[in-house]
């Protein structure tokens, strides 16, 4: 959403995640605040995909946040007491999103229906998280 970029390819190819597909992949979702880059988890694009696939849609997600540095971590969290001290944006396991033609609550919904990990609600700021703890967590 930040930087106006933008990914249309294939991660998955013959029984393997594509290293070249994932490495683009970590440099879309890089933090955009400092431009350091992480790797980013290829379960969080499966989940995407299947969450895709449950509301029956090939829309682009718009991202609002990938990957998130230590410092930009800290920063905002000096700002909103809603963002975690160890969030999952650190290790590359967390995406902000939102879809264009899917509601934010049929999309929050559909992922909670996944029960594939943590999913936040975020309704004024416009997104959901999503992120792919070993255990399902859901916030509003």
């Amino acid at each position: 959403m930040h930087t106006g970029e933008d990914f249309e390819g294939i991660y998955w190819r013959a029984g393997h995640y594509d290293e070249k597909a994932l490495g683009r992949l970590a440099d879309l979702l890089r933090d955009r605040r400092n431009n350091q880059k992480h790797p980013i988890d290829a379960h969080l694009f499966d989940l995407l995909h299947k969450l895709q696939s449950t509301l029956g849609t090939k829309e682009f997600y718009t991202v609002i946040c990938g990957y998130r540095s230590p410092q930009t971590n800290a920063a905002l969290r000096k700002l909103s007491n809603g963002v975690a001290k160890n969030s999952l944006h650190l290790k590359g396991k967390a995406i902000d999103i939102r879809l264009e033609h899917t509601s934010l609550k049929e999309l929050c919904q559909a992922a909670r229906s996944l029960k594939a990990g943590g999913v936040g609600y975020y309704p004024k700021s416009k997104f959901v998280h999503v992120d792919i703890r070993p255990k399902p967590a859901f916030w509003t």
